[in-house]
């Protein structure tokens, strides 16, 4: 005599919609949708509101998590069940709505290398005199040396980041002839182990 054996795997079920909360909450929920008293259908609600709560303890008392729970309650059972929420229930709408696009600032940088910061401080720098100045300068210069290292991997010389600056600025800004930057050391780059 034969036996067949049937093997119950996940993937051979039913999607949830809220995976995050696993299969037995959403039995639970499944179990709700079929109480036809409207008093028992609110306090099996709210019990499985507390169950759900319950897997994450830290967040169980914000005010803000409660409405979330009551929202993914709500997505569970597909916006179908008939009880008195305690906040307006979601729409069916927000789950297909698309994210609002980010706007992402462009800024038309001619040394994208040095960043938009160093060219905001550049113009900070134009509008200082005498020695704050003098100190302003020699730290960007000293920071736009590091970011050409950084970029492209190869020593510079301090002529050619001074000649940037006063370029960046509109020449409005001078390097003190005396001005030294220091030395920036290029970090080799880490060669990966091979597997034996």
């Amino acid at each position: 005599m034969k036996m067949s054996v049937f093997m119950d795997y996940n993937t051979m079920r039913e999607k949830l919609p809220m995976p995050e909360y696993g299969r037995n909450i959403q039995n639970m929920v499944n179990h709700i949708m079929t109480i036809e008293d409207r008093e028992k259908r609110n306090r099996a609600a709210q019990t499985v509101i507390d169950v759900m709560g319950n897997l994450y303890p830290y967040l169980r008392d914000v005010p803000e998590f409660k409405h979330k729970l009551w929202d993914h309650l709500a997505i569970m059972t597909d916006f179908t069940l008939n009880i008195d929420y305690p906040y307006d229930p979601p729409s069916p709408e927000i789950l297909h709505e698309k994210p609002g696009k980010v706007p992402y600032n462009q800024h038309s940088l001619k040394y994208r290398h040095y960043g938009l910061i160093i060219t905001k401080m550049i113009e900070t720098a134009t509008r200082m005199e005498g020695e704050e100045q003098r100190i302003l300068i020699e730290q960007i210069a000293n920071q736009m040396k590091k970011l050409y290292i950084a970029w492209n991997k190869d020593s510079v010389q301090d002529d050619k980041i001074f000649k940037d600056l006063e370029e960046m600025s509109d020449y409005k800004l001078k390097v003190p002839s005396d001005l030294k930057l220091g030395e920036v050391k290029v970090q080799p780059v880490k060669k990966k182990k091979k597997k034996k």
